[in-house]
């Protein structure tokens, strides 16, 4: 038998799993969602607005979540609390970015959290991302370079860049940590402690930050409860479908949010320049890259099955 035969050839597959389609899902929700801060920033802090909205999170899944609450272990209140820390300054540090550095800034530094999830996971879990996914990071940082502009690249380590380069390891831990807990944690139960932990972070940050308390606005109470049952959707979604999803792969889907934020702003009459649309054709690029799985076509499958069944009837 010609041993070239069982030489794998490049049969390329791609599918997406259903926990990976959750979080293709919760990526759209998180993106439409930008257009909607954008207004409500008009009539509230963002400190304020951050914390109004996960506490909404917090009591729509406590509510639905109520008779399980009871049964809280010490792991989850420490996942949920450090889950929760890592939101708020994701959020937070974000936010008191942009008081001081640009929309392009912001957006280029946050995007740095593509390549820290897995270089984290790799110096705190020992886990290597394999070839296919790490040409996926590359490709979807890439792209996320070219939705920023050119003006983004430019950084001079200011107060404002520091502090979003900060918030991107915060997102990038935030991933990382719902990963390592998601198999040995109640979902509901945790979800609950972070959306609690980051609301209450938010809300202690508005004295450092010397936020001004806003007027009472229904824009603000609707948004608030709108945003925080998304945010509700959103966190549950994620601690459930990272349970079989890998950190690399969730921040490529996570990835694609800019790509559907720029899809919202579009339809409400927004225009993107078309180095924008290459950077968000590179970030589903990326996606369909990190899915692709090399193995052996199905003749040479059962060419090497027959050379192996020979081998044992031969007593090798």
């Amino acid at each position: 038998m010609n041993p070239l035969t069982c030489q794998p050839h490049p049969a390329v597959t791609f599918r997406l799993s259903k926990a990976e389609m959750v979080l293709v899902f919760i990526t759209m929700l998180w993106g439409g969602t930008f257009l909607l801060v954008h207004n409500v920033m008009t009539v509230s802090g963002p400190m304020f607005f951050v914390g109004l909205r996960f506490a909404a999170a917090a009591l729509f899944v406590g509510l639905v979540s109520a008779r399980s609450l009871a049964g809280l272990t010490l792991t989850e209140l420490k996942a949920g609390v450090l889950i929760g820390t890592s939101i708020m300054l994701g959020y937070g540090l974000q936010t008191m970015g942009l008081q001081t550095i640009s929309s392009s800034q912001s957006a280029f530094i946050t995007a740095l959290y593509v390549p820290f999830v897995p270089l984290l996971q790799w110096l705190v879990l020992g886990r290597r991302p394999g070839l296919m996914p790490s040409i996926g990071i590359c490709l979807a940082f890439v792209g996320l370079m070219l939705l920023a502009g050119p003006e983004g690249g430019a950084l001079h380590f200011s107060e404002g860049e520091v502090v979003t380069l900060v918030s991107a390891v915060a997102i990038a831990a935030e991933i990382i940590l719902i990963s390592r807990y998601a198999g040995q944690v109640d979902v509901r139960r945790v979800t609950v402690v972070q959306l609690a932990t980051a609301s209450l972070l938010a809300f202690l940050m508005i004295v450092p930050t010397q936020e001004r308390l806003p007027d009472f606005s229904w824009l603000l109470l609707l948004s608030a409860l709108g945003l925080g049952a998304m945010s509700a959707v959103i966190q549950v979604a994620m601690n459930w479908a990272q349970k079989s999803v890998s950190p690399t792969r969730a921040t490529l889907i996570y990835a694609g949010e800019p790509v559907w934020a720029g899809i919202v702003g579009r339809i409400a009459g927004e225009r993107l320049p078309g180095v924008a649309l290459l950077g968000g054709l590179l970030i589903v690029v990326a996606v369909v890259v990190s899915e692709l799985k090399w193995r052996r076509s199905t003749d040479e499958d059962e060419t090497h099955e027959t050379q192996l069944e020979g081998e044992r009837h031969n007593g090798l």
